[in-house]
């Protein structure tokens, strides 16, 4: 599903205008942004959290020349599903 069926979707369950759900999505991206910016985890009851992981520090070699180079440490967003989540989602695949 493309962002923009999401947002049709959602304003029509909602019955609410287009321009007002995605205002509402932005505003939530920009939320959880800032709290992962401030380090802070952003937990949704029933779905699962969003956390920043970083990523430790590690060599790569450039293929063409050989050359090995150290690639910094870096921060990656990472979302962690409920088990709620997993468990509804596992179970679809059953069925």
């Amino acid at each position: 599903m493309r962002d923009t069926e999401l947002i049709a979707e959602l304003a029509a369950r909602l019955d609410r205008e287009i321009p007002e759900v995605e205002n509402m999505l932005d505003a939530f991206g920009q939320i959880v942004a800032d709290r992962l910016a401030d380090n802070d985890i952003v937990a949704l009851e029933g779905w699962g959290q969003f956390e920043l992981k970083k990523k430790a520090e590690r060599y790569s070699a450039d293929v063409e020349s050989g050359k090995r180079y150290l690639l910094p440490p870096k921060l990656i967003p990472v979302f962690r599903p409920s088990s709620r989540l997993r468990t509804y989602i596992k179970n679809l695949d059953q069925a």
